[in-house]
């Protein structure tokens, strides 16, 4: 490396290169497509630029990042950054200058460009069978005649007036009822979960509580926040993994953990302050908004933020305390490092997880800051790398009740893998890398404003269109300058593959044809490598060309044919030539172009009528195990009848993966693509 130069990373966008020393943090960003707030213009007086200086040895980037690799500490930071953030490596962008390799980290305030997350919840049928269930009861006081005790009492009453036998209570809430039951004059709210145990009592009548159902992704973490009496969702909240900074795959983590002392308690810490962050905003969505107002309306009183309510709106005005059942979906290696089970064995043939089973754990024992009684359900385990979330999406689609034979594709960091029908289930799954999130690619980015969401070729003049996230207007109704694009995103990436095939730019292997003469094909004067120009500087944000690869539609490629190798291989054990239904699941799932996704071929021809997309499936799964406490033992069941196959140890999987490499496959026909794709490009040999 050029000693003049130093390697940066931000996490968690991913964006990376290598950048002059004595750079600023924030021109770096720049220059690396990296928005982050600068609201006083670099002045040093908002404070709003705030990032993290990683310290370590970071093996999945090659790096050694230090606080020494920037420039020392300037007086103007101390107004925004105070001693215990300093110590955790907070500096501001606008001051800090890079003297060395640097792993940076852009919290969410931070971010101008934040991400778009698809995690909306779908309109599922739930049946209304919620955990925690509120029971309300009046009872005598105690008298010289009746002195039972006040836990006896309110034992008494609940089976009474409810059936309710045998119940315990949690210790923290007995430590409180004798106040409680006081304050409410004997007439209170009891919280039961699971008909055994009281996790909270409040006075008087209570007719809500509340319960937030979390997916928690490699790369994102998604929190749906219900009213456990009505399902209503109220919120849905969303944030990149903070554990990002550690790899974009699961791999790289487990390796931090092995490689860094303290590596797992500290990436447990990270993931359990992210959830408390969405449980934070959650509980902010029911207050009104609020505003800086100067004092009294004098000109030097100073400042105070003072609420600013919607006219005709309601606030339910909830605290934490509300929160009072939670569950949790992730892959078995995000579950093992939040739980601190150590993920080296799950990294290691025959990959085993430490527990199948699902858990029911105190919040408080995982400093998650909700209600003090209440429990974190997490969801069972399929394999090692088939976790909760894969289960999360079988309680949601439920194809173990159908006759029809379903293919469900849940489509992230990780490619899980479901095929079957109500006689016969089984998962795999396939490591599609972080190229389809764009981590890997040269101007591949996080889906945020300016990142390329569509993009169609003229397959006669290959003239490219596109649409960026945050513009309505596609390139061909728009001035160059007025598209500010930044990189391509997910949906993007799973475009370009389909479109430069479509067109003859690339050929079925997946190389750049070399007969096209096309004005945005070229070689790279730096490399001398083939590359396609999707977005001319002038239309860009960050002032230079975005180009496809061929380093770049290798990546992809490597992500397509681990998917649909996968799904020929377990359609080969299940004995069929074709299913009856495509189920797309992931955030992917909302975006793909089924279209597209068969012409690129990221799973074997079927007809475009019967590829659906479910949106975040596994999140809709946790929030079915939230409101019905059937779908706990459902998960169970299904997590231990559903048969895993290993796909890398058939002895044909290299052939396979070599064959399913190819646009759309090597050998395998593609029928319903006829009228999509030219025949002189699907027929190629």
């Amino acid at each position: 490396m050029d000693m003049e130069k130093a390697k940066v990373i931000f996490q968690p966008s991913g964006r990376r290169g290598e950048i002059r020393k004595g750079m600023s943090v924030i021109e770096a960003s720049r220059e690396l497509g990296v928005d982050i707030e600068t609201l006083c213009g670099e002045k040093k007086v908002c404070g709003k630029c705030k990032v993290r200086i990683e310290e370590g040895f970071f093996e999945k980037f090659g790096i050694q990042s230090s606080r020494e690799h920037v420039s020392p500490w300037q007086e103007e930071e101390e107004k925004f950054i105070n001693e215990a953030q300093k110590k955790e490596g907070y500096r501001l962008g606008c001051c800090a200058r890079i003297e060395g390799d640097l792993l940076i980290f852009v919290p969410e305030e931070s971010r101008a460009g934040k991400q778009v997350v698809s995690k909306a919840a779908r309109d599922i049928h739930i049946e209304h069978d919620p955990a925690v269930r509120l029971y309300h009861v009046e009872m005598p006081p105690p008298s010289f005649e009746e002195p039972t005790g006040d836990f006896e009492r309110l034992c008494e009453a609940l089976e009474k007036e409810h059936g309710l036998k045998e119940l315990s209570i949690d210790f923290l809430v007995l430590r409180d009822l004798p106040n409680t039951l006081r304050k409410g004059n004997w007439e209170v709210t009891v919280s039961v979960w699971m008909d055994r145990e009281i996790i909270r009592v409040r006075p008087g009548k209570v007719d809500h509580c509340y319960g937030i159902a979390i997916d928690i992704g490699t790369t994102t973490v998604a929190g749906y926040f219900c009213d456990l009496v009505t399902m209503e969702v109220l919120d849905t909240q969303s944030l990149m993994n903070p554990q990002c900074k550690y790899g974009e795959d699961v791999m790289s983590r487990i390796t931090y953990h092995m490689m860094n002392p303290g590596g797992l308690q500290k990436m447990s810490d990270d993931i359990v302050a992210g959830l408390n962050s969405i449980i934070q905003e959650a509980i902010k969505s029911t207050h009104p908004p609020k505003k800086k107002a100067k004092k009294n309306g004098e000109d030097e009183g100073g400042e105070e933020w003072i609420e600013v309510p919607e006219e005709g709106k309601e606030y339910l005005r909830l605290g934490v305390d509300d929160i009072e059942d939670v569950t949790i979906v992730c892959n078995t290696a995000m579950h093992h490092i939040l739980l601190q089970l150590d993920p080296e064995h799950v990294g290691l043939a025959p990959f085993p997880p430490v527990i199948h089973h699902g858990l029911d754990i105190k919040a408080r024992d995982m400093g998650l800051n909700i209600n003090k009684g209440s429990y974190i359900h997490v969801l069972p385990n399929e394999a090692g790398f088939v976790g909760a979330d894969n289960v999360g999406v079988l309680i949601a689609e439920e194809p173990y009740k159908s006759d029809e034979i379903q293919l469900i594709i849940d489509i992230g960091t990780n490619g899980e893998l479901v095929l079957g029908n109500k006689d016969k289930l089984i998962s795999s799954s396939c490591a599609t890398g972080p190229a389809l999130e764009g981590a890997q690619l040269a101007f591949g980015m996080r889906a945020a404003p300016g990142a390329i969401e569509r993009i169609k070729i003229d397959p006669e003049t290959h003239e490219v269109d596109y649409k960026v996230i945050g513009r309505d207007a596609w390139r061909s109704y728009s001035k160059p300058e007025e598209m500010k694009t930044k990189g391509i995103c997910g949906s993007g990436i799973l475009d370009v593959l389909a479109e430069l095939y479509r067109a003859g730019v690339i050929l079925k292997s997946g190389r750049f044809n070399p007969d096209q003469k096309s004005k945005r094909f070229r070689r790279n004067p730096d490399n001398n490598q083939p590359e396609f120009v999707i977005a001319w500087a002038e239309e860009t944000s960050i002032g230079k060309d975005i180009v496809m690869t061929q380093k770049d539609v290798r990546q992809i490629q490597l992500a397509k044919g681990a998917l649909y190798c996968g799904c020929k291989l377990m359609m080969r054990r299940m004995g069929i030539e074709k299913v009856d239904r495509v189920k797309i699941a992931g955030a992917f799932g909302t975006h793909v172009d089924r279209e597209k996704a068969l012409i690129m071929g990221l799973f074997p021809d079927c007809d475009v009528e019967k590829i659906i997309s479910v949106g975040n499936a596994a999140g809709d799964g946790a929030r079915a195990a939230l409101l019905n406490r059937k779908k706990r033992d459902e998960a169970n069941w299904v997590s231990r009848n559903v048969e895993y196959i290993e796909l890398t140890v058939e002895p044909d999987f290299q052939d396979q993966f070599a064959q399913a490499m190819q646009i759309p496959h090597m050998k395998d026909p593609f029928p319903h693509l006829k009228g999509l794709v030219p025949e002189e490009i699907l027929n190629q040999k």
